[in-house]
């Protein structure tokens, strides 16, 4: 089962417990987020006006190299956060709206105080 099926048929978490396997596709993402470098690859592609990156300017933030980004952005990928579409000899990465909206609406805990 795919993550974001997972996510549509996880209720937030106030209303009932997840089970294993939408505990385990939850727990995938937040792997994948758990990681400083994803974590600002993500805030960079979620920031930008037009809603996408080049992967040029995604290498050109970071202090590390691209073979490392384009891991980190295969593991955004693969977890459902981000897609890809090739241009040329150019990627330019958007975010999955759907996937974060449902991962937001699991999380949806009302604070009492």
């Amino acid at each position: 089962m795919e993550l974001l099926q997972i996510l549509e048929c996880s209720p937030p978490l106030v209303r009932q417990p997840l089970d294993a396997a939408q505990a385990a596709g939850v727990a995938t993402v937040f792997k994948a987020l758990g990681d400083p470098v994803r974590l600002r690859i993500l805030s960079i592609v979620a920031s930008r006006a037009g809603g996408e990156v080049c992967v040029c300017d995604i290498t050109d933030a970071f202090e590390v190299s691209q073979p490392t980004i384009s891991h980190h952005l295969k593991v955004l990928k693969d977890v459902g956060l981000l897609v890809s579409e090739r241009r040329a000899s150019w990627v330019y990465y958007r975010l999955v709206p759907e996937t974060l909206g449902e991962l937001s609406a699991l999380l949806n805990v009302p604070v009492t105080a």
